[in-house]
């Protein structure tokens, strides 16, 4: 889950992550005539059309419902790949995984399965990611322009003047309408909720008794709700960098604002040659006086996108930021915490944006999250923000703003407390800057019989991040089914 900028709620694939721009050589369902009556059975039995695609892994394409309500001829078709398991003789299963979002891709992340699990995962388990409805390679939502994109990008900073709330009101009320006349119909039917029935028909599609998954960032919320959906055929699960499924918008926008302050203080903390006045001065000459790199300006919005790109990763983002504000501060150069930027946004040189994630993540936030605040409440309540996260606060005080004209209302959830569960796990790591710790602590409190694994440290989400406490304890669960005797404490 990714910082929220006023606008949106941007779409979140984890830093360490290599996405993949292109496609891969999908090939196609076998199409059933348009006047097949579809029924969810019919869904579940689908036949596939497996094929060889990049480096030895298999792909295809599967149909799923536009409405699970009222289910008819109109479908969505889901992009898959699995990676098969090194060692078939020792397969276990299967294990689904989804990096995050809204608007991660499925696909690209089992890709690069050598990276996000250990090999001894990865030898007995064929590792399987789908793109979400919407999300990338499964027929993807565009809703603006790559122009549209810049500039709505490059505008939304603090709210100071009549003139920034009008800005903000029209870049929003454009987001909304393009995205409406996108999707057409099919607007309300993007939700996390209808991808978790999505998941489970793939389940059943590859004759797998119980859903073994691993979820991140975002991708926690999925799993959440297979597990309030399907509790009886949910298996091993993994939820790493967990959202809290019961709070509100708002309130998960000044959570995650204190969580990147306090990410941003860590930083400033190991590099002491930095001071939180140098952030608020730079912040505010971006405002008034935006350093020019090439025809472009470093804007207010830019800069904090900059700074939150290389929060996401103690390891590799804190060097990049150091470097990005020695040139800002030292030689009026912009350029690298524009290249942050950029990285966050997935905008490339020459300037198109390489995924639709932008697009996807507000189109699934307004269904996934009500959000009830008007724009005067939002103006009331920015002081709250200000007040807990000086740095990020202001930028998230009206994250939630575009809902306001979302043209399809959110879908309802199942309820998620007291949720009872075969054992799984929950990894929350205590100053993660996109899902703050207390997320993992909410979530732990409502799945029964979960166990929460906490690491002490920095940086979005805490497996194959380095830690053999934690990645010891995930591995022995995935291979055996045993979770720690009790909540476990990682130092390091």
């Amino acid at each position: 889950m990714r910082f929220t900028k006023q606008k949106r709620l941007i779409a979140a694939v984890l830093a360490s992550v290599l996405v993949i721009s292109g496609g891969f050589g999908f090939y196609q369902l076998k199409h059933h005539k348009k006047t097949t009556q579809w029924t969810l059975q019919k869904f579940q039995t689908q036949t596939l059309d497996w094929k060889p695609c990049e480096s030895g892994f298999t792909c295809a394409s599967y149909q799923v419902p536009v409405d699970y309500n009222h289910i008819d001829q109109n479908t969505f078709q889901l992009k898959v790949l699995v990676h098969p398991a090194n060692i078939p003789s020792q397969k276990l299963g299967v294990l689904f995984v989804n990096p995050g979002g809204p608007g991660g891709s499925g696909v690209d992340y089992a890709f690069n399965a050598d990276s996000i699990v250990s090999k001894s995962i990865g030898d007995v388990y064929d590792i399987v990611g789908f793109d979400p409805r919407g999300v990338n390679l499964s027929q993807p939502i565009r809703c603006l322009t790559d122009a549209q994109e810049d500039q709505i990008n490059a505008d939304g900073g603090t709210i100071q003047t009549p003139e920034d709330l009008a800005v903000l009101i029209n870049d929003n009320k454009l987001i909304a309408s393009s995205c409406a006349k996108a999707a057409g119909t099919r607007l309300g039917h993007y939700s996390t909720l209808e991808s978790a029935k999505d998941m489970d028909i793939l389940r059943a599609i590859l004759h797998q008794p119980k859903l073994n998954y691993i979820g991140k960032s975002y991708g926690t919320f999925m799993g959440t709700l297979y597990a309030a959906l399907f509790p009886e055929k949910t298996g091993r699960i993994v939820l790493d960098g967990a959202v809290d499924p019961n709070l509100s918008t708002r309130d998960q926008d000044i959570v995650q604002a204190q969580g990147f302050d306090a990410a941003l203080n860590s930083f400033l903390k190991s590099n002491q040659e930095f001071t939180l006045q140098n952030i608020f001065d730079l912040l505010k000459k971006s405002r008034t006086q935006p350093l020019m790199v090439g025809t472009r300006k470093l804007t207010e919005s830019l800069t904090i996108t900059g700074f939150a790109s290389a929060l996401y990763d103690s390891q590799s983002g804190w060097p990049e930021l150091k470097k990005a504000l020695d040139q800002a501060i030292q030689q009026n150069n912009g350029k690298p915490l524009l290249v942050l930027a950029d990285q966050y946004n997935q905008r490339e040189a020459n300037g198109h944006y390489s995924s639709n994630q932008n697009d996807i993540s507000q189109v699934v936030s307004c269904l996934d999250f009500p959000h009830t605040q008007t724009i005067e409440q939002m103006q009331a309540d920015e002081p709250n923000f200000v007040a807990v996260a000086p740095v990020f606060g202001p930028y998230l005080a009206y994250a939630g703003i575009s809902c306001n004209y979302w043209q399809a209302k959110p879908v309802a959830k199942p309820a998620l407390i007291d949720l009872k569960t075969n054992p799984l796990l929950i990894i929350g790591t205590t100053r993660d800057p996109a899902t703050p710790y207390a997320w993992a602590q909410a979530l732990h409190k409502n799945l029964l019989n979960s166990t929460l694994i906490t690491l002490n440290g920095d940086g979005h989400t805490g497996a194959n991040r380095g830690s053999s406490c934690v990645d010891d304890a995930m591995n022995k669960y995935l291979l055996t089914g045993i979770t720690p005797e009790s909540d476990l404490y990682c130092a390091k």
